[in-house]
Protein backbone atom coordinates (compact mmCIF):
# COMPACT_ATOMS: atom_id res chain seq x y z
CA UNK A 1 0.00 0.00 0.00
CA UNK A 2 1.35 3.42 -0.95
CA UNK A 3 1.80 5.94 1.80
CA UNK A 4 -0.58 8.89 1.92
CA UNK A 5 0.76 12.34 1.21
CA UNK A 6 -0.46 15.86 1.87
CA UNK A 7 -0.27 18.36 -0.98
CA UNK A 8 -1.06 22.06 -0.61
CA UNK A 9 -3.56 23.31 -3.17
CA UNK A 10 -2.48 26.30 -5.22
CA UNK A 11 -6.03 27.68 -5.37
CA UNK A 12 -6.66 27.66 -1.62
CA UNK A 13 -3.64 28.23 0.60
CA UNK A 14 -5.24 26.94 3.82
CA UNK A 15 -6.72 23.78 2.28
CA UNK A 16 -4.85 20.51 1.92
CA UNK A 17 -5.37 17.51 -0.31
CA UNK A 18 -5.03 14.07 1.26
CA UNK A 19 -4.97 11.17 -1.20
CA UNK A 20 -7.09 13.12 -3.65
CA UNK A 21 -9.64 14.36 -1.10
CA UNK A 22 -9.94 18.00 -0.15
CA UNK A 23 -9.58 18.66 3.58
CA UNK A 24 -11.15 21.90 4.83
CA UNK A 25 -9.14 24.51 6.70
CA UNK A 26 -8.79 23.73 10.41
CA UNK A 27 -11.40 26.34 11.32
CA UNK A 28 -14.16 27.24 8.90
CA UNK A 29 -15.62 30.60 9.85
CA UNK A 30 -19.21 30.74 8.69
CA UNK A 31 -21.60 33.62 8.21
CA UNK A 32 -24.00 32.23 10.80
CA UNK A 33 -25.12 33.13 14.28
CA UNK A 34 -26.44 30.99 17.10
CA UNK A 35 -29.95 31.85 18.28
CA UNK A 36 -31.64 30.58 21.45
CA UNK A 37 -35.41 30.08 21.35
CA UNK A 38 -36.49 29.27 24.92
CA UNK A 39 -39.70 27.40 25.70
CA UNK A 40 -41.00 30.68 27.10
CA UNK A 41 -39.71 34.18 26.52
CA UNK A 42 -38.06 36.01 23.68
CA UNK A 43 -35.42 34.58 21.36
CA UNK A 44 -31.88 35.92 21.78
CA UNK A 45 -28.52 35.62 20.13
CA UNK A 46 -26.01 33.40 21.95
CA UNK A 47 -23.15 33.86 19.47
CA UNK A 48 -22.56 36.15 16.53
CA UNK A 49 -19.32 34.43 15.54
CA UNK A 50 -19.63 30.68 14.95
CA UNK A 51 -16.73 28.52 13.86
CA UNK A 52 -17.31 24.96 12.75
CA UNK A 53 -15.22 21.90 13.48
CA UNK A 54 -16.31 19.62 10.64
CA UNK A 55 -13.10 17.66 9.95
CA UNK A 56 -11.86 14.84 12.17
CA UNK A 57 -8.75 16.83 13.05
CA UNK A 58 -10.63 20.00 14.01
CA UNK A 59 -13.14 17.95 16.02
CA UNK A 60 -10.34 16.23 17.92
CA UNK A 61 -8.62 19.54 18.66
CA UNK A 62 -11.75 21.50 19.58
CA UNK A 63 -10.72 24.45 21.76
CA UNK A 64 -7.55 22.88 23.11
CA UNK A 65 -4.66 25.30 23.64
CA UNK A 66 -6.82 28.43 23.39
CA UNK A 67 -5.98 30.88 26.18
CA UNK A 68 -9.15 32.95 25.82
CA UNK A 69 -12.42 33.11 23.89
CA UNK A 70 -14.11 36.28 22.69
CA UNK A 71 -17.57 37.23 23.89
CA UNK A 72 -20.24 36.19 21.40
CA UNK A 73 -18.23 33.20 20.13
CA UNK A 74 -19.20 29.54 19.63
CA UNK A 75 -17.55 26.45 18.18
CA UNK A 76 -20.05 24.12 16.50
CA UNK A 77 -19.49 20.41 15.89
CA UNK A 78 -22.06 19.17 13.37
CA UNK A 79 -22.58 15.44 12.97
CA UNK A 80 -24.67 13.44 10.51
CA UNK A 81 -26.59 11.58 13.20
CA UNK A 82 -27.42 11.74 16.88
CA UNK A 83 -25.33 9.48 19.10
CA UNK A 84 -23.38 9.84 22.36
CA UNK A 85 -20.72 12.57 22.04
CA UNK A 86 -17.89 13.03 24.53
CA UNK A 87 -16.31 16.32 25.53
CA UNK A 88 -13.04 16.45 27.46
CA UNK A 89 -11.19 19.43 28.85
CA UNK A 90 -7.59 18.21 28.59
CA UNK A 91 -5.41 21.08 27.34
CA UNK A 92 -8.39 23.45 27.44
CA UNK A 93 -7.37 26.52 29.46
CA UNK A 94 -10.74 28.26 29.88
CA UNK A 95 -14.07 27.09 31.35
CA UNK A 96 -16.72 26.29 28.75
CA UNK A 97 -20.47 26.00 28.51
CA UNK A 98 -21.18 22.91 26.40
CA UNK A 99 -24.56 22.25 24.82
CA UNK A 100 -25.69 18.94 23.31
CA UNK A 101 -28.47 19.34 20.71
CA UNK A 102 -30.60 16.78 18.82
CA UNK A 103 -32.76 17.96 15.91
CA UNK A 104 -32.50 21.57 17.13
CA UNK A 105 -33.63 20.77 20.70
CA UNK A 106 -31.28 21.10 23.68
CA UNK A 107 -30.62 17.78 25.42
CA UNK A 108 -28.09 18.95 28.02
CA UNK A 109 -26.16 22.04 29.13
CA UNK A 110 -23.02 21.67 31.22
CA UNK A 111 -20.31 24.04 32.46
CA UNK A 112 -16.97 22.26 32.27
CA UNK A 113 -13.81 23.36 34.07
CA UNK A 114 -10.34 23.53 32.48
CA UNK A 115 -8.25 20.35 32.53
CA UNK A 116 -10.66 18.22 34.59
CA UNK A 117 -14.10 18.36 32.99
CA UNK A 118 -15.57 15.50 30.99
CA UNK A 119 -19.13 14.84 29.91
CA UNK A 120 -21.15 12.74 27.47
CA UNK A 121 -24.61 13.05 25.97
CA UNK A 122 -26.43 12.21 22.76
CA UNK A 123 -26.18 14.92 20.05
CA UNK A 124 -26.11 15.67 16.34
CA UNK A 125 -24.90 19.20 17.13
CA UNK A 126 -22.46 20.03 19.92
CA UNK A 127 -21.69 23.62 20.87
CA UNK A 128 -18.84 25.01 22.97
CA UNK A 129 -19.15 28.59 24.24
CA UNK A 130 -17.32 30.74 26.80
CA UNK A 131 -18.51 30.00 30.34
CA UNK A 132 -21.63 32.00 31.17
CA UNK A 133 -22.75 32.38 27.56
CA UNK A 134 -25.32 29.58 27.91
CA UNK A 135 -26.87 30.90 31.13
CA UNK A 136 -30.63 30.50 30.74
CA UNK A 137 -30.41 27.72 28.14
CA UNK A 138 -32.27 24.63 29.34
CA UNK A 139 -33.10 21.16 28.03
CA UNK A 140 -36.11 21.39 25.72
CA UNK A 141 -35.18 24.85 24.40
CA UNK A 142 -34.41 25.24 20.70
CA UNK A 143 -31.06 26.37 19.29
CA UNK A 144 -30.72 27.42 15.65
CA UNK A 145 -27.72 28.24 13.50
CA UNK A 146 -29.06 31.06 11.29
CA UNK A 147 -27.42 32.83 8.34
CA UNK A 148 -26.42 36.41 9.05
Amino acid sequence: MASATFQPLATHRSALEFDGKLLPPRWALEAVRLRHHPKSGAARQLAGTVETADSAVSQLRGLMFRRSLPEGYALAFRFGSARPRDVHMLFVFVPLDVIWVVDGVVERVERLQPWRGIARERADLLLELPAGAADGVEPGDELVLEPT
